[in-house]
């Protein structure tokens, strides 16, 4: 039996990489690029779009390698232990502006970005699989996905809430305030992510092939519940994807800037922070609605209906700042979802990291981990590409000035680009809520 400080470490670890580093990647890169640092709608959907098919060769390369790492630290631990500083420093260059012409930005951002996709790789893959040679007993498993879940969201709510009123201490210019706010949070993701590493310990040794083949991913796709719980992880992130990525612009253009409520600041971050508050609550209680509801995919199911029908009531709500309590309810309601899914999530993928093991006679647990963590980078990062490229369509143009550097942002229809807005927080990702009920009902796991 774990002690309570494992399962704290083992928080941590998403504490640092799902509550700080992805979640500002998130929530807060979209309009960063655009209105901050200078990047074309164009440039910024292409630059999500080519990390992602980075991301297809990096992380099946990282599980395999990951699930072949023999050290003194163990298998997997390792790579959060030695890879924690490399973390925080990328994380921290990323939201630096320099003071370059248009080509240079782009550079920039480009080598940063694709630097920041490989190094979160190299420690969130075998973080991902700890969850497999950890323990071996369902409950434990569940336990763990919990607290990494409450890790995740507890964070989260931290910075997200924090957010403003840390760029009003820092002072100065927007990008000076990203550049200051990034060297601060990429310590702290460097720190959790080096005490979950320590404090964790792997009590299973996986079985091991003698030597390094291409068979683990062909069976990969002979393997039908990984199949299915790697469509619905990727509809998770697109879930999540298309809400944070767009909520800046929902704040900034369809509300007219941040509202202020009785001295409370509700911008972007704050406005998502209600949501977090709530997963973190929600996810807490997903092993004991688990155990209520009978089963994990009928818990999964409930939490995606729920997604789907508050997403749709949101988009009936006026888009006036008057409203925002109303829409701060709804984001609440929808969290009430989504808190419940993400620890089963990676429950499942732990589930089908078993039964790939008895049906193959190796262990693969890396590299079915690491598909997830993928399905987490692919569906957010297309979600913020999709939503810069359709907010492009609907009339909104941004860049750098070649003359002065300064960041230019132009709106040629203002209805056509709030109405996308609204509906790429709402409808899309409705849509997206449905097709997992969907694929629920395929995925062959019952458990």
């Amino acid at each position: 039996m774990a002690k309570l400080s494992e399962k704290i470490g083992y928080a941590l670890g998403d504490a640092a990489a799902g509550g700080i580093t992805w979640k500002v990647m998130s929530i807060a890169f979209p309009l960063f690029f655009t209105n901050i640092f200078g990047l074309t709608v164009a440039d910024t959907a292409t630059l999500m779009l080519i990390a992602r098919l980075f991301d297809v060769v990096t992380d099946p390369m990282m599980g395999a390698l990951a699930d072949r790492t023999q050290s003194r630290w163990g298998t997997y631990r390792p790579w959060l232990i030695f890879g924690a500083i490399p973390l925080g420093v990328i994380f921290a260059l990323l939201l630096y502006t320099p003071d370059f012409g248009p080509v240079g930005k782009r550079i920039y951002a480009y080598s940063m970005y694709l630097l920041m996709m490989a190094v979160y790789t190299a420690v969130n893959v075998p973080y991902g699989s700890l969850l497999g040679v950890m323990t071996a007993d369902d409950n434990e498993k569940n336990e763990f996905s919990s607290y990494r879940m409450v890790g995740a969201y507890a964070m989260g709510f931290i910075t997200l809430l924090s957010f403003p009123y840390l760029q009003k201490m820092v002072g100065g210019t927007p990008a000076h305030q990203y550049a200051v706010l990034g060297a601060i949070l990429g310590g702290v993701a460097a720190l959790g992510t080096l005490a979950c590493g320590l404090l964790t310990k792997e009590r299973l040794k996986p079985i091991r092939a003698e030597k390094f083949s291409f068979k683990p991913f062909g069976d990969l796709f002979r393997n039908k519940p990984w199949i299915y719980l790697t469509l619905i992880g990727i509809c998770t992130n697109f879930f999540n994807g298309f809400r944070y990525a767009v909520a800046g612009y929902l704040l900034e253009y369809c509300l007219h800037g941040d509202v202020t409520v009785s001295g409370l600041i509700i911008n972007y971050t704050v406005f998502m922070t209600f949501g977090e508050v709530t997963c973190m609550i929600f996810g807490g209680l997903s092993p004991k609605f688990t155990k209520w509801v009978g089963s994990k995919r009928k818990a999964f199911n409930w939490a995606a209906i729920i997604c789907v029908v508050t997403s749709i009531a949101f988009f009936f709500i006026p888009m006036d700042p008057k409203y925002i309590w109303l829409m701060v309810a709804m984001v609440i309601l929808t969290s009430i979802g989504i808190g419940i899914y993400s620890p089963l999530l990676w429950s499942m993928y732990a589930d089908v990291a078993d039964y790939a093991t008895e049906k193959n006679g190796t262990s693969s647990t890396g590299l079915i981990f690491s598909s997830g963590t993928m399905a987490q980078k692919f569906g957010s990062a297309i979600s913020g590409a999709l939503v810069a490229m359709l907010l492009g369509l609907s009339g909104f143009i941004s860049g750098t000035d070649p003359a002065t550097g300064q960041t230019v942002v132009t709106i040629t229809n203002e209805a056509s680009v709030q109405q996308m807005i609204w509906a790429l927080f709402s409808l899309f990702p409705a849509a997206i809520a449905l097709l997992i009920v969907l694929l629920l009902k395929l995925y062959p796991i019952k458990k």
